[in-house]
């Protein structure tokens, strides 16, 4: 899982520092709402995300704390617009990691447009 990886340019070979972790996580901020994604740095309550989605409206979760343990029971219901690329979140106050069960319906949401 941290297993480092090598990566040969020009015949020198280059040892990755830190695995990239394949870790999805709900990270819920002060104003700026709720997102779904990988967190690729954070320093304080300044979160780093990609493949980040937010979590605009759900259903089929009691709480956040549910969304990240079981997923949704009301995928057709829920509102996660289209993911983006990176960004970065600066007042997060909740930080939850997702069970495999939960990265697998939230990532089966729909795209929801206007």
């Amino acid at each position: 899982m941290n297993e480092k990886k090598t990566i040969v340019v020009d015949g020198i070979e280059y040892v990755q520092k830190k695995a990239v972790s394949d870790k999805y996580y709900i990270v819920r901020t002060y104003s700026a709402g709720v997102f779904f994604g990988e967190i690729i740095k954070r320093e304080g309550q300044e979160v780093m995300m990609r493949n980040a989605r937010r979590i605009w409206y759900w259903s089929g979760a009691a709480s956040l704390s549910q969304l990240a343990m079981e997923g949704t029971k009301n995928p057709s219901q829920c509102k996660f617009p289209c993911p983006v690329d990176e960004i970065i979140l600066t007042q997060a106050i909740e930080i939850i990691p997702c069970t495999e069960q939960a990265i697998k319906s939230i990532n089966e949401v729909k795209i929801w447009k206007e």
